[in-house]
Parts: C-alpha cells; structure tokens; sequence
C-alpha cells in the first residue's frame, strides 16, 4: 500500500495545503428534489461512523455511496451496514481523504475520525465543494475552530456537528422551561461525566498491521511507531490526538448548560484541576478532571469527568447537568429532567420521553442529521441545530479546560481575540505544531 497518495489533490494546492480556486458543485442538486440524491462519504469506520451510515441509510434521498479510512480492515464490516445504490452497487471506499475529496460525485462528507483530523478534513472538504457532518469535539485546538468556521462561510458550506441532544425532544422542553424563566435568572450550571474506561495497560511499539496505512492516521500529529494503545479508540488517552474526556463526551453537556444560558460568547476566566489517579498505564490524559469557568457577566460553568469507578445513588445518570437559578434548580439527562424550587426542593415540573405518545416521539439522533440534510437542501445554515460556529462554542470549553490543566493554574481569556491575557505559555496551546504536509493553512 502507498504510504500517502497526493496524486491530482496535491497538484492543486499551494506549499500549505490550501485548495485553490473555487469549489465544485453540481448545478441544481443543492435544491433536494425527489428525484435528486445526496451522495455521502463517511469518514471513520469504528463507532459513530457506523452510526453515520445507519442515520444516511434511514434518510430520503441520501445515500452513501462511499467510504474512507486509513484501516482497510474496517471496509467490509462496514459494507454490510450500508443499503446498495440503485442498480445494487457498493460503495466506492478510499484509503486517502485527499482521494475521495476529487470524486465531484459526493456531496456530502461525514467524519467521525480522531480529534486531531477534524479540521483539516473539514477545511479540505469546504474546499472541495462538499458539506460537512463533523463529530464532537469540532477541533483539537482553539485556532482550528476558527479557520473551520472561516472555511465553511468562505465557501459557503453546510456544517453541522454532532452534538445531538438539542435535536432531542424532551431535552427542547428543558430548555424552553429554562428560557421561560421559571426557574430565575441562572448563575451557574454544572455538567458531569462520570463514565468509566477500562484500562489499556502498558502495550509495546509493533510492526504496523497489513492494511493500515498508519502515517495518514497520524496526519498532523507527531510521529509515533504504531502502538495498539494509540490506535483504535485508545487513542483518546494521548495528548497527540485526543481533547481529552473534556472534549470526548464533555462537550455534549456543557453545550446544554451553553444554550440555556443563552451564551454566544467565550468565558473569560478558566481553572482546572485533576490527574491520573489509581492505575497504572500507558495513558497519558487525566481520568479525573474538573474545571471551573467564568463568565464575563460572572456567570459560571462546572465540568467535571471521573473516568474510575463512582458514586451512582443520587445522581440522576451518569451523565447529566444541574443548572441553578434565582428561583430554583433543576437537573437534566438524556430524555428526562426534573425542576424542583425553593430551600425544601419542593417538586416542580418534569419530563421524560415516556410523556410524549409513542406515535410522536422521534429519534433524536436521527432528528439531527436529518436537519442537516435538510440544511443542505436549502442552503440556510442558520437553520441548523448545531451549525458550526455553536459547535466552536461549545468545543472552546473543553480546550479551556484543557489548557488550564496543562499549565496548572487559572487563566484569564479574551474571547473577543481568542488569546489568553499576557500569558505566551498558554497561549502556545491555542494551535499545535503540524507535520508536514498535513499543516493548517494560514489563510482557508
């Protein structure tokens, strides 16, 4: 296998990477007729890229009609999920994103990669001329948010990221209660995830598996000899890829405690502390990790992630928010909350998807690419329910979070320049250092 194919991709790019000249599109398929499909490529074949391909398959006139990953090993698991195109032929896959990016055929691109790929398949894609379906966390670094969202409206794509849960139904009641003010004005929310991880042990360095092209893998990350433990999903737990558990599920719930707050903006003051706590292994990220952040109006924002064994009695899920008022507090999970008011908690409205008839509930994860779609369609991304500047929002937390833990003390931040104040230490962890020649451009 050819350890990276640039072919045409790269004849058309400048020394940093950028596409030149103006996307491709299709005339007259951005209107989503019935007789038109939306060809999809899903990137990432482990996890939530299954569940692309199932959420693809589910929706009208979307197809996927291509598949790319570094591990060839993953094609024919995948090719099983996937419903045969018209005349019952599977989908073309790629090993190079670069590659798919030149079929003019595919509209859509859906990445569920590592953390460190997000922005620099998303910005490709936009290139390209393609729509994007990115998962949490949006970027690996505060500065590749930024150019995402510049490329995106540069070219004037549709990019939603995957944080679903405000697609859910009952969770649109939570934060219609809230913004109605039952509850006062709120000061602080605070979001927990206490989801336990299995240890990955120590592993040794090994020859590279036939069929897995492992220098695409890295990409812009530093070179490293293949190890089992830095590769499928263990890649979570090292710096060089992952935005830690801050990013991995913290992002869902800190962007619920965002939009009930009603929050468009950054925090301007960060601490967080944590660690590796009671294993032994080659990990590196903390598995207990908690930050606290302020608001420039001196509202505040708690995450917290314990990755270890943990309390579970009284605590409405495992990962779940609690949002404080003027008036009372309430807490809310996945599908279900409960307010309560007053210094003897007296009960106050609640909800779970079971008070919804059965014949109206939807599914919320389908609901949310189907939006997209929908977006696509139109072309109107202020219509999305997490278009790619909310996703920056929400993402921009957890990197603070981050940042705060590996310098070890509190930080001020102006969100208006996205750059800490006074402050060149931390300010080195907005971007990262790219191995050539997956580098970010300076201009999209």
């Amino acid at each position: 296998m050819e350890p990276i194919k640039r072919r045409s991709f790269l004849k058309s790019t400048t020394a940093t990477g950028v596409a030149l000249g103006a996307p491709a599109i299709r005339s007259g398929w951005a209107q989503n007729s019935p007789n038109n499909r939306l060809n999809v490529c899903v990137v990432g074949l482990r996890g939530r890229g299954r569940a692309h391909i199932q959420n693809f398959n589910t929706i009208k006139n979307t197809q996927v009609t291509a598949l790319c990953d570094v591990d060839e090993n993953l094609f024919f698991k995948s090719m099983d999920l996937v419903d045969l195109g018209p005349g019952g032929e599977d989908p073309k896959t790629y090993v190079d994103f670069r590659e798919m990016l030149e079929n003019k055929d595919i509209d859509i691109v859906s990445i569920a990669t590592p953390d460190h790929w997000h922005a620099l398949q998303t910005i490709w894609a936009c290139q390209a001329g393609k729509d994007v379906y990115i998962e949490k966390p949006l970027s690996y670094t505060i500065q590749e948010g930024r150019k995402m969202i510049e490329a995106a409206r540069k070219y004037k794509r549709i990019v939603q990221i995957g944080t679903q849960h405000p697609s859910d139904q009952v969770t649109q009641k939570a934060l219609e209660f809230v913004h109605s003010g039952e509850l006062g004005e709120l000061y602080m929310g605070k979001a927990v995830v206490y989801d336990y991880r299995a240890e990955i042990g120590h592993k040794p360095d090994t020859e590279i598996p036939d069929g897995v092209d492992w220098d695409l893998y890295l990409g812009p990350a530093p070179y490293r000899p293949f190890n089992e433990n830095r590769f499928h999903y263990n890649w979570h737990w090292f710096w060089d890829t992952t935005t830690t558990e801050f990013g991995n599920n913290g992002t869902h719930w800190i962007d619920l405690i965002r939009r009930a707050m009603q929050k468009r903006e950054h925090p301007v003051e960060v601490q967080c502390m944590g660690g590796v706590y009671a294993i032994d292994t080659d990990r590196q990220v903390p598995n207990v990790e908690a930050a606290h952040l302020k608001y420039a109006d001196g509202k505040m924002l708690q995450l917290e992630v314990r990755n270890l064994y943990t309390n579970k009695e009284g605590c409405p899920s495992d990962r779940h928010n609690l949002l404080f008022g003027s008036k009372g507090w309430m807490w809310m999970s996945t599908s279900k909350w409960a307010a309560f008011f007053g210094k003897d908690n007296e009960p106050g409205p609640a909800m779970t998807a079971n008070d919804i008839p059965a014949a109206e509930r939807v599914n919320s994860t389908l609901a949310h690419f189907t939006n997209f779609v929908e977006c696509v369609g139109t072309r109107r991304f202020e219509d999305q329910v997490a278009d790619i500047a909310e996703g920056h929002y929400s993402s921009v937390i957890s990197h603070l979070g981050n940042i705060a833990y590996r310098t070890g003390r509190r930080l001020h931040f102006n969100p208006y320049a996205e750059k800490f104040i006074n402050d060149a230490d931390a300010d080195s962890y907005l971007s990262r250092v790219y191995r050539p020649p997956y580098t970010l451009p300076a201009e999209v």
